[in-house]
């Protein structure tokens, strides 16, 4: 999950760790080639890693704007379900007549809500989101979503039936419960849109394709740079291997925003 917050250091370098523990791999190989097999080595021009250093950056870049194009989209779709979860609850309170009102109905609404919210986005992590239903639901509602696969969609379920039971008591009239309806109808629409962002996943192949290059690259640059000692070429290749790989993995982090 994304957060505005700092995060520290070590956590970062836990994240891409096993990429530069192959990247200290290769970079040992070669210096050992170099030692011994150094003389038959073919020359290798420095712009050919620069080349490759440009087509990764043009493929991180893309890699970063499609992920982030992703993540705002959830960001949109998230930030429509707290409005519409406002909305509902405030069309409710003003919509039902206070002599049909039933005692702690609206309550039970705006708490099944809260449930709603809270079971999309713990399913969206594909966590059980049953220990939380039991803080917001009585126990009758409770059973009712247990018994479906989709506990999101079972809470939206409920909403209608109590929605048509105020409209049957003349509660509500029809255009009221149109506006209640067309609501409902967003949440859900809302609630799908989020399950496709979370189903749709980014090929793997273009992520093995970004990491061999960025080896590759980083195996030319070492043959490239022969005559520089390894003291001083261990930091060069850690300082491109570092960036490109936070790069990459900041933007498959923003490719899962719900988890």
């Amino acid at each position: 999950m994304l957060l505005d917050a700092k995060l520290p250091a070590r956590f970062i370098l836990r994240q891409i760790l096993p990429d530069v523990a192959v990247l200290l791999l290769i970079s040992v190989v070669f210096q050992v080639l170099k030692v011994f097999v150094g003389q038959y080595l073919p020359p290798i021009p420095l712009s050919l890693p620069a080349i490759l250093g440009s087509s990764i950056s043009l493929l991180l870049a893309f890699t970063i704007s499609q992920s982030y194009d992703r993540w705002w989209e959830a960001r949109k779709v998230w930030g429509a379900i707290v409005n519409d979860s406002r909305s509902l609850v405030l069309q409710v309170r003003s919509f039902v007549k206070k002599e049909h009102a039933v005692p702690g109905a609206l309550r039970g609404l705006a708490y099944r809500q809260m449930a709603w919210c809270y079971a999309l986005g713990e399913a969206l992590r594909g966590q059980d989101p049953l220990a939380t239903l039991a803080r917001y639901l009585p126990a009758h509602e409770r059973a009712y979503a247990e018994r479906h696969a989709n506990k999101p969609l079972a809470l939206l379920a409920l909403h209608t039936a109590q929605i048509q039971g105020w409209y049957e008591q003349e509660a509500i009239n029809p255009f009221q419960q149109v506006q209640l309806d067309a609501t409902l109808v967003r949440l859900c629409d809302a609630m799908g849109r989020a399950e496709r962002i979370k189903s749709t996943v980014f090929p793997t192949n273009y992520r093995r394709l970004v990491h061999f290059l960025i080896y590759l690259f980083l195996g030319t640059l070492s043959l490239s740079l022969v005559e520089i000692n390894g003291l001083v070429e261990l930091p060069i290749l850690l300082m491109f291997a570092v960036t490109f790989f936070l790069v990459e993995r900041t933007a498959r982090y923003m490719q899962d925003p719900f988890s």
